[in-house]
């Protein structure tokens, strides 16, 4: 069976055979992606057991958030939402069940603080916090705030967590192996002017599995597919061997933070991995690292088709041979010009030649458009399916009968067929008595932390 078939017949023709050879790499056959998913299911299982975790390369991080919303969550509440190179702050009001006002704002975080100290970064985001809760009347107020902090964390309680590593282009000094929750708290006290509760800290993932479960009790499963890739899941408690602390009889589940945009750093991924995987590995921050998240996610995947686009043009099989400056420069074919290309009619090719022109690339022809084309959709596919095969390997794993996933992150909200790519592809290695669907997140990492945090004083109270 062709596997591009699906999703490429109606230009494919116009595809150069030697383009079509070249790419096949980039194409997962069935029997890799069962492979993969059992790999996953292997590298998962060592990171809920207490003798495997320290050297698993999926860490499973314990979230302790035990209780999904039930929809009875009432109050103010804000959130806190740090996960690359701006963060927002959200005031959210939470009335009756699917009814709320959110009022939010982003600030950007400038180079110099993402690679300066920890008490620079932590002190400019208390301070952002007490404009915005002057903008919005509500700096007299007491309000318990949840923290989405979308880096690898080793959590020691729902709001305990200490920086396993820095990731998405930070280096702050003093954060690593520090608990964020309390540098945060530490800098909304040398301000002094503010009253804020941190009720709870959590990944971007836990944000939108609440976020989606809140409107559909079903989400079991968190998925981010955007700047990074990573995913949750609900574990069954007597399954993970790192919970710390009082086990509740009454609880028998716990959101797991699976981290698993580091899976592949052990090799696993080798047998897949192609020359562009590896030069962008190279030429990375944290070289070795986050092998599955540079396959998939959205820093990485408009680089990928830059390469190979390089590589044939030098090869003389694009633009007769002749690139541009720009096309040669490394970072410059960004990632939504990947979805852009895909989202061109079959057959027609306005956006691709937008794209080559602000490349400098006017003179490419029909059959350049054609091929670019192809590329970006091996690229983007080989993303999909990667992606795929986890949470296949995730919903046959819980077996529950029926199994929303919710998502959030750009490549999956505005790439034109990965949506779909996904539920075609998880359909084929699903138990067969197992339905699922997924869920657009809706401001996951916003809503989803007030959501934790309500949940939260709900327990408390």
């Amino acid at each position: 069976m062709d596997l591009v078939k699906p999703f490429m017949d109606l230009h494919v023709d116009r595809v150069s055979k030697e383009i079509r050879e070249q790419c096949q790499e980039l194409i997962l056959t069935d029997k890799q992606m069962e492979e993969i998913m059992r790999r996953v299911l292997k590298e998962i299982n060592n990171g809920l057991h207490k003798e495997t975790q320290p050297t698993a390369d999926v860490k499973c991080f314990i979230t302790y958030v035990q209780d999904l919303p039930n929809g009875k969550e009432k109050g103010k509440f804000l959130a806190l939402d740090l996960g690359g190179t701006n963060f927002r702050v959200l005031l959210i009001h939470l009335k009756d069940e699917n009814d709320f006002e959110m009022l939010s704002k982003i600030y950007a975080i400038p180079q110099s603080i993402m690679l300066g100290s920890g008490t620079q970064l932590f002190d400019h985001i208390a301070e952002c916090l007490a404009n915005f809760m002057k903008e919005h009347a509500v700096y007299d107020e007491k309000l318990p705030l949840g923290f989405t902090f979308s880096f690898p964390l080793t959590q020691l309680g729902l709001t305990k967590g200490m920086l396993a590593r820095w990731t998405k282009g930070f280096n702050c000094s003093g954060v690593v192996g520090e608990d964020v929750v309390q540098l945060l708290k530490d800098a909304i006290a040398r301000r002094g002017d503010v009253q804020i509760e941190i009720c709870a800290i959590l990944n971007d993932t836990t944000g939108t599995l609440m976020s989606c479960a809140w409107k559909n009790h079903n989400c079991r499963i968190g998925l981010i597919v955007g700047t990074g890739s990573n995913a949750c899941y609900v574990e069954k408690v007597e399954n993970c061997e790192m919970f710390d602390g009082y086990k509740d009889p009454n609880k028998q589940h716990v959101l797991i933070n699976t981290e698993w945009g580091a899976f592949g750093d052990n090799g696993a991924l080798d047998f897949v991995r192609t020359e562009y995987d590896r030069e962008i590995d190279h030429f990375s921050i944290n070289k070795g690292r986050q092998i599955q998240e540079k396959m998939i996610s959205g820093m990485y995947m408009g680089e990928l088709a830059r390469l190979a686009i390089v590589k044939f043009t030098k090869a003389g099989l694009l633009f007769g041979g002749v690139g541009s400056d720009i096309l040669f420069k490394r970072g410059q074919f960004f990632t939504k010009y990947v979805s852009e290309i895909e989202s061109d009619k079959p057959g027609t090719y306005s956006y691709c030649r937008d794209v080559l022109d602000e490349l400098g690339l006017e003179h490419a022809t029909d059959e350049d458009c054609a091929n670019v084309r192809y590329i970006c959709e091996c690229v983007s596919s080989r993303a999909a399916h990667l992606v795929s095969a986890g949470i296949a390997a995730l919903i046959n794993k819980m077996d529950e009968k029926s199994v929303t996933v919710g998502v959030d992150g750009s490549v999956y909200r505005f790439h034109p067929k990965f949506h779909d790519l996904m539920v075609q592809k998880i359909r084929q290695f699903v138990k067969p008595d197992i339905s699922f669907d997924l869920m657009l997140s809706e401001d996951g990492s916003g809503r989803g932390a007030a959501l934790v945090a309500a949940v939260a004083c709900r327990e408390a109270h």
